[in-house]
């Protein structure tokens, strides 16, 4: 299985948000054991780096945080034509829509994220961490929302 992994849900495994921590940090877990194949952004990827300074306060060990993400997951590659078709996606979360754009090209089984309002009208399905969790087989975590 490959998975679009959402901004927010990296952003809760580096930064062992509590109560999202958990299943995020499985799935990335389940990437290190190759049970599935965890894409990030590139784009989201300056995201993750600009979030993750801000909150330690600490160039070099965010720098170290993004280096073990990425080498978890695959980076997908943000194309100026991928912009502009985000442009006329029927997402109305210009970021939804381009991670969209990004999950289809890269040919995703799924994006997970905390926030399915970002991708309503999405092409690529679209789960919950805890619920991608339990279809790997990863255990079980508490309810954190589904993406609605």
């Amino acid at each position: 299985m490959k998975v679009m992994v959402d901004t927010n849900v990296a952003l809760d495994a580096l930064l062992a948000r509590a109560p999202f921590s958990e299943a995020a940090e499985e799935i990335l877990l389940a990437s290190a054991r190759r049970e599935i194949v965890a894409c990030i952004t590139a784009s989201a990827i300056t995201d993750i780096y600009y979030l993750i300074k801000k909150y330690l306060k600490d160039g070099a060990k965010s720098k170290r945080a993004l280096r073990d993400l990425m080498d978890l997951v695959e980076v997908t590659d943000v194309r100026g034509h991928d912009c502009e078709v985000a442009l006329d996606a029927a997402i109305d979360d210009y970021e939804g829509a381009l991670l969209c754009v990004c999950a289809q090209k890269a040919k995703v089984d799924c994006i997970v994220t905390r926030d399915g309002t970002h991708y309503r009208n999405s092409p690529v399905p679209v789960v919950a961490p805890s619920v991608l969790v339990a279809e790997i087989g990863g255990g079980r975590h508490g309810n954190e929302g589904n993406v609605d």
